[in-house]
């Protein structure tokens, strides 16, 4: 028997949060709206359950000349990304339009309307959520790009869906680019929004942790160096766990939170020496270290998945969950 689901798009009075329910045809309790590889890359901006932030979910400011691209081509946005995998990007997504149909809210804005009046380029900016159990610590993802994209939907998404499976709260920032302050302080900002509305989202601010991959390890590096304070935030502690994949940024103190650091031997973006040097320089500071290298998966290989980090993430969940305390 087949009926139809009601279109409610809402926001609240400060405009922070979305909901959407997707009008479609539910036949058997199944909404048949998800996205598949005949679809294109125009389909998931203009998908109703993205509806007043689709754009974000893609990796440029301008996206427009994307939009007919197959999903099935999707890694030909993401320049600087290796091992990029349509039907990770696609389960991942699905996994946000399906959390929509139930009524969940997916999106937030960490700016508010005065402060994105007052700065134009704090527009396209957002957090996208990805529930674990409720209650439970948060980490933000920040995927890379070399702060000229953000690549959600490759090193974003995929890696927050795996770290909610594991009954974990999960963000992926949406950052401005062309300034690694700039994007570092989005990332302040977002960490001092979820401390501030964390009753209102379900998550606890203990023991939080941070993942970053190539440019968005940089902006996790930077917090953990000098804290959220010095990017414009508020006056918060560092992370329980920094969680750090293939980038070159070399910069470390004894302050430096317990860090996990991942990287492959023929990555053509990080030098490996540059990685292991940093390394060494944690340990001997004091810090805590736990250190992956593999071989051959490339520069920006997200989850690793069908390459020889696969796995990689078990290892650095381990590690964050070895730093929350009950």
């Amino acid at each position: 028997m087949k009926w139809m689901l009601l279109i409610v798009l809402f926001s609240n009075c400060n405009k922070n949060e979305y909901v959407v329910s997707i009008n479609d045809t539910v036949e058997n309790g199944t909404v048949h709206k998800s996205l598949t590889l005949s679809n294109n890359v125009g389909d998931i901006v203009n998908h109703t359950a993205f509806r007043g932030f689709g754009e974000m979910l893609l990796p440029w400011k301008d996206n427009s000349s994307y939009y007919n691209t197959s999903l099935g081509d999707v890694g030909s946005l993401m320049p600087y990304h290796s091992n990029v995998r349509p039907d990770i990007v696609l389960s991942s997504v699905n996994h946000m339009i399906n959390e929509v149909n139930s009524g969940k809210i997916i999106f937030y804005n960490f700016y508010s309307d005065q402060q994105k009046q007052q700065d134009l380029s704090k527009e396209k900016t957002g957090l996208f959520f990805f529930r674990g159990k409720p209650g439970a610590p948060f980490a933000i993802v920040c995927p890379g790009g070399g702060f000229s994209y953000v690549g959600s939907l490759h090193e974003g998404f995929p890696l927050a869906q795996e770290i909610s499976k594991n009954e974990l709260n999960a963000f992926v920032i949406r950052y401005r680019t062309g300034s690694e302050q700039r994007a570092t302080e989005d990332l302040a900002a977002a960490i001092s929004y979820i401390f501030k509305n964390a009753e209102k989202l379900g998550v606890s601010t203990k023991d939080y942790s941070l993942w970053g991959s190539s440019a968005g390890a940089r902006m996790v590096g930077n917090i953990s160096l000098s804290g959220v304070s010095a990017y414009n935030g508020d006056n918060l502690p560092k992370p329980a766990a920094a969680v750090i994949a293939y980038t070159g940024q070399s910069t470390y103190s004894p302050e430096f939170p317990p860090t996990f650091i991942t990287v492959a031997a023929n990555d053509g973006i990080a030098n490996v020496n540059t990685v292991e040097r940093r390394v060494e320089n944690l340990k001997v500071a004091g810090v805590e270290v736990e250190y992956r290298r593999y071989q051959n998966a490339g520069h920006g290989f997200g989850t690793g998945k069908g390459t020889d980090a696969e796995g990689w993430m078990d290892y650095a969940l381990k590690f964050w969950k070895k730093h929350i305390t009950d």
